[in-house]
């Protein structure tokens, strides 16, 4: 695969994952509200979710499919998941002084990611 259809395959699963993101936060702030950042953590277990099938596969095929890794792997979930986020919302949690829900916001992310990768790993091998 050459250089330019990389950069081009990161930007397409890039544009792809952030508009995904997008409209995950504001589904879940819309049904859930903004008393909890629960949009982030919904991007970040799927994210792992999907990233956890994605490397199921490609391990299974040798991870020849670099197309498939640029595109999902490191466009679309690159933009789609936001670690970056959750460290905000953590830090602006402490802030105002939500130590519970800073905490909570660390637990639920880091666990329920781990938990979702996973089960990714079980699914793929049990029924995919």
């Amino acid at each position: 695969m050459q250089t330019f259809q990389i950069y081009l395959f990161v930007a397409i699963g890039g544009a792809m994952g952030a508009s995904m993101r997008y409209f995950v936060l504001q589904l879940t702030t819309n049904l859930l509200g903004k008393s909890f950042p629960f949009g982030t953590l919904a991007v970040n277990v799927l994210g792992s979710f999907v990233l956890g099938l994605v490397y199921a596969f490609l391990q299974q095929n040798n991870g020849e499919n670099t197309g498939l890794r640029v595109l999902v792997g490191f466009g679309l979930l690159g933009a789609f998941t936001t670690f970056s986020t959750f460290s905000l919302d953590t830090v602006l949690l402490i802030q105002q002084g939500e130590l519970i829900k800073a905490s909570l916001n660390v637990f639920l992310n880091v666990t329920v990611c781990l938990i979702s990768v996973w089960l990714a790993f079980l699914i793929y091998q049990r029924i995919l």
